[in-house]
């Protein structure tokens, strides 16, 4: 599996706010975050997003300290066009029946020169991999009604085969309809919901 820089996960850049240095309790705020991907589609690349998920951080008194969880409603993909939405529900890429959550736990945040990475399982279809997502902090700041928010964003690519998604369909000229890397990408705030003690 090749790794650039969540989704899925990725999805638990939040640690980084860790870097706040004081251990307490975050959660994000779906409603202010983005979940999206993009996948070759012939001569240009498809894009689509998960509407339903959420995750759970908690951090400790230094950036490499701390956990996240994360789990996606695989139904809830959006690509904007219901009948490939139906067939990416199916048993050919995301068979939701029989698995219809996508999830991601970190095991640890190291420091790789200037910049931190997270390391994670990542579950998708029954296959964990696990998946390293490098993540940018954008900083914290109170909202209009005194909640404690912080913003972040990171991406990493995934090989959809490694996780046995495999289902494609022949070119005349030659390739294929669908390219193999899936490029993930996070726009995240988190609202920190408990104050470490």
């Amino acid at each position: 599996m090749k790794t650039i820089v969540s989704s899925f996960g990725a999805l638990a850049l939040v640690v980084l706010l860790a870097g706040q240095a004081t251990a307490a309790t975050w959660q994000i705020d779906t409603t202010h975050s983005t979940l999206t991907f993009k996948i070759k589609h012939m001569l240009s690349k498809t894009a689509g997003q998960f509407t339903e998920w959420e995750g759970t951080i908690e951090t400790g008194d230094a950036l490499t300290e701390g956990s996240a969880n994360v789990t996606i409603q695989a139904a809830s993909i959006d690509t904007r066009d219901q009948k490939r939405d139906d067939h990416l529900r199916s048993a050919d890429f995301f068979d939701v029946e029989n698995h219809p959550t996508i999830t991601f736990k970190s095991t640890k945040v190291v420091e790789n020169g200037d910049q931190y990475v997270m390391h994670g399982d990542f579950t998708m279809l029954g296959i964990t991999k696990t998946v390293e997502i490098p993540f940018e902090f954008h900083g914290t700041a109170k909202d209009p009604w005194g909640n404690t928010k912080a913003g972040f964003s990171g991406s990493t690519t995934i090989n959809r085969k490694d996780f046995g998604m495999v289902w494609n369909n022949a070119l005349d000229q030659g390739g294929f309809v669908l390219g193999d890397d899936v490029e993930i990408q996070l726009d995240i705030a988190a609202v920190q919901t408990q104050a470490g003690k």
